[in-house]
């Protein structure tokens, strides 16, 4: 019987390549609860909206993120769109989620956070998040990790951000 990276058993032939990698199934709801910690942090009122489907009808698109977020009140699109990616290329999803007006697109793939801004000519990588300008990016992504506790990564997380100050 396949296991996962944390030692459970019973993963199907489908999801044990993801459990063994690390996969989506993990590293979304970690970028998330450390996203939401450093929202509560900071005192910015961001509103998950967890990986609800998004279509334009209209425009006949839709997708569906890992994770995406609002901050302030829900306008009907999240300003930001999180999406883990293990082998498939994003490119296709990047012109679903422009023709949507997501602000931002964050994409955690090789153990890296890439954010990719909206701009007037499409999506282009950016340094920072201006949905969010004071997040330290390099600081996030050293707390996700597979295999550890969210809840102690989470904690750790915000004992960081404070002694930062």
């Amino acid at each position: 019987m396949p296991s996962c990276a944390d030692g459970r058993t019973g993963c199907t032939s489908r999801v044990a390549p993801f459990c063994a990698r690390g996969g989506a199934a993990i590293r979304a709801p970690q970028l998330a609860r450390l996203l939401e910690a450093y929202a509560e942090e900071a005192d910015i009122d961001l509103n998950g909206r967890g990986s609800t489907t998004f279509r334009e009808e209209p425009k006949e698109r839709g997708l569906e993120p890992d994770e995406c977020y609002s901050v302030g009140p829900f306008s009907g699109r999240p300003d930001v769109a999180i999406e883990v990616v293990l082998t498939n290329p994003l490119v296709d999803k990047l012109r679903v989620y422009e023709g949507l007006g997501i602000r931002e697109v964050w994409v955690w793939q090789r153990a890296q956070l890439v954010i990719h801004a909206l701009g007037p000519d499409g999506y282009v990588v950016a340094p920072r998040s201006a949905v969010f300008p004071s997040l330290d990016l390099d600081l996030l992504s050293s707390f996700v990790k597979v295999g550890e506790s969210q809840t102690k990564l989470v904690k750790a997380y915000r004992a960081a951000l404070r002694q930062r100050g």
